[in-house]
């Protein structure tokens, strides 16, 4: 059994490990672990995810089985076109891939992006993630390349979009 809830700051903790757990697997293979570790201590800070928590810059669906967080998903508005939403972040415990958890909190995204009176929602995958497969199956096509610099290095994406 499983439940979604939105997350709140007391969830940060759970969170962080569950990028921690997920993005070493995923990313090591196709960044490097420098490039790893360098974005997580970036992109995944308690400060940075609390206030992203606490001041509504994203919201945090998090999805937990048999108690525990094991998924969740982020997303927001895009910035330059408020029409436009974006799923920033969606990640799950390797041992719970297969489950169809991602889909599961594609769809509650879809769901909430739809409430809110939209009809578009985009997301942003490394060109080299096997991941892009399971979006374009999940109705997402690429509309173009990206290519993002951190730090010294850079995110080469796909952003892909999906009507609702």
């Amino acid at each position: 059994m499983y439940l979604i809830r939105e997350a709140t700051t007391a969830d940060v903790e759970a969170i962080l490990q569950i990028a921690e757990q997920t993005w070493w697997p995923t990313y090591e293979p196709l960044l490097g672990k420098e490039q790893v570790a360098f974005m997580l201590g970036e992109l995944y800070t308690a400060e940075k995810i609390t206030k992203q928590v606490k001041e509504k810059q994203q919201d945090f669906l998090l999805l937990i089985e048999d108690g525990q967080p094991v998924a969740f998903a982020a997303y927001s508005p895009r910035e330059e076109d408020e029409n436009i939403y974006k799923l920033h972040k969606l990640y799950c415990l390797p041992i719970t891939q297969g489950r169809g958890y991602g889909k599961i909190l594609i769809n509650a995204v879809a769901g909430k992006v739809i409430e809110a009176g939209k009809s578009t929602l985009d997301l942003n995958v490394n060109r080299y993630n096997n991941a892009k497969s399971f979006y374009e199956k999940m109705g997402f096509t690429v509309i173009y390349e990206e290519d993002i610099p951190i730090g010294p290095y850079w995110m080469n994406d796909y952003v892909m979009r999906k009507a609702l």
